[in-house]
């Protein structure tokens, strides 16, 4: 059977396994890389893509967020409060000709959280690369 998955891995172009010592670079890059220091709250898809879209733009509308991320209001509303209290990104309520405007801005803390998980990917792709 393994046979059978080696033999249709190079059929494809790819390998049929990586090589053990590859296999130990890229552990000893996770393990020392602090697996557990891995900031799953800025993980997820849509709060990235909060913290991302914040990190460029200096504030946006809940709207906005909206319809960059492609997301319903409650699925936003709910990532951006969890965002909101870990401090992440300060949140601003006013009207606007009698309309209710909500603002999100990217706190400090917020933007060294995206960049630690950036730095964190950027490590990451870069050992499996290289391993």
């Amino acid at each position: 059977m393994a046979a059978d998955r080696s033999t249709a891995a190079k059929a494809k172009g790819g390998r049929a396994g990586a090589p053990k010592h590859r296999l130990r670079s890229l552990a000893g890059y996770l393990s020392d890389a602090g697996a557990g220091d891995f900031d799953r709250l800025v993980y997820e898809r849509v709060r990235l893509g909060i913290l991302s879209a914040l990190a460029v733009s200096r504030t946006m509308t809940f709207s906005e967020l909206k319809d960059l991320l492609q997301t319903s209001d409650g699925n936003l509303s709910v990532h951006a409060r969890k965002l909101e209290d870990a401090g992440y990104v300060d949140c601003t309520k006013s009207f606007e000709d009698r309309h209710p405007k909500t603002e999100y801005c990217l706190t400090t803390k917020g933007r060294r959280a995206l960049e630690k998980y950036l730095d964190h990917m950027e490590a990451l792709i870069d050992a499996t690369r290289s391993a």
